[in-house]
């Protein structure tokens, strides 16, 4: 018999048993998580081949998803351009990066450049109905106030380290709401995005003082119903507490000019039967500013084709007009 003043040591080691199991238990699941998480952001393997690839990895606390397309005359020993591919708000990669809705596949083929196609954030697992943040607008996205340029840079670092990519060749282009996310890459990170294409989709920026010039090409119908030539969100435009009242495609362009320091007048570079382009150039550190419309087409990819709403603009090509406009910069 214990003396009566002793406490009953398996009452007071048990609870210190279990308490020092869960400890250990919760340490090595802590500690699992850390090398599951360190695995998810590690440097993906090298690319090695052509194809489409699908990704995922963790930012800001979310799983971001992005697909890679790699052109058949890719070559490891050649650096390729690389153009970022932004969908459209409520959009997703999948769709953009579908050859029979933008046809970029089609010009990577003749061009050779790798395709990037980043995921905005969505409540879907595959990522279906996403919007980006890019100032104003919209969605989600804006309104969580998510780092998609943080994301993006990422991803971008992530792929330079699985191919071969001329770091002197990376662009982005985007479609609506993409296209302004490719403004606030051009505002952000403008030492790593050399030029922007924006399609139907104005300069919705917060604010913008890129530390160096950048190129800027941007290509609008005239009756577009979504985004207004001359700003606000038109009739077409989704609810309107998820978008905001758009910067009109002039004001865009004059202020591109103005951060490029470029001529305050332009010279027609293209005329033909529902489509003009025109050019500011030179600008600071041999950049340039073009603009093109097209008469029709509405709110959509000029060149490519589209099953609902109104039919794109035929008169001219946004992916001939970027690689066009990527590949000759003045100097």
């Amino acid at each position: 018999m214990k003396p009566p003043f002793l406490p009953d040591l398996r009452v007071v080691l048990l609870p210190a048993t279990l308490w020092l199991l869960a400890g250990a238990v919760a340490a090595q699941e802590g500690a699992w998580r850390e090398r599951l998480r360190e695995r998810q952001q590690a440097p993906a393997v090298a690319i090695t081949a052509p194809g489409d690839y699908r990704y995922s990895l963790e930012h800001g606390g979310r799983t971001r998803l992005y697909r890679v397309h790699v052109p058949a005359g890719y070559r490891s020993d050649s650096p390729a351009p690389l153009l970022l591919s932004l969908h459209g708000g409520g959009g997703s990669m999948d769709h953009m990066a579908r050859d029979e809705n933008y046809g970029q596949l089609g010009h990577a083929a003749r061009e050779g450049q790798v395709l990037v196609f980043p995921n905005g954030i969505s409540r879907f697992r595959n990522g279906m109905f996403a919007t980006w943040n890019a100032g104003a607008c919209c969605g989600a996205a804006r309104d969580e106030g998510v780092d998609d340029v943080g994301f993006i840079r990422a991803v971008l670092e992530r792929v330079m380290g699985q191919l071969n990519i001329d770091r002197q060749r990376v662009y982005a282009t985007g479609m609506s709401n993409g296209a302004m996310m490719a403004y606030r890459l051009a505002c952000e990170m403008p030492g790593l995005i050399r030029a922007v294409a924006a399609v139907a989709g104005t300069d919705n920026t917060l604010s913008c003082t890129p530390a160096q010039p950048v190129s800027v090409l941007h290509i609008h119908a005239r009756n577009d119903t979504h985004v207004l030539f001359e700003g606000g969100a038109g009739p077409d435009s989704v609810e309107r507490a998820l978008v905001t009242d758009y910067r009109s495609v002039p004001d865009t362009v004059a202020r591109w000019v103005e951060r490029n320091q470029c001529p305050r007048t332009s010279q027609r570079v293209l005329e033909k039967d529902g489509a003009w382009c025109e050019r500011y150039a030179p600008c600071s550190g041999g950049t340039q500013v073009q603009l093109c419309v097209t008469d029709a087409g509405g709110h959509s990819w000029p060149g490519c084709q589209k099953r609902r709403g109104e039919s794109p603009s035929q008169a001219v090509s946004a992916n001939e007009l970027m690689w066009a406009f990527f590949g000759a910069p003045p100097r």
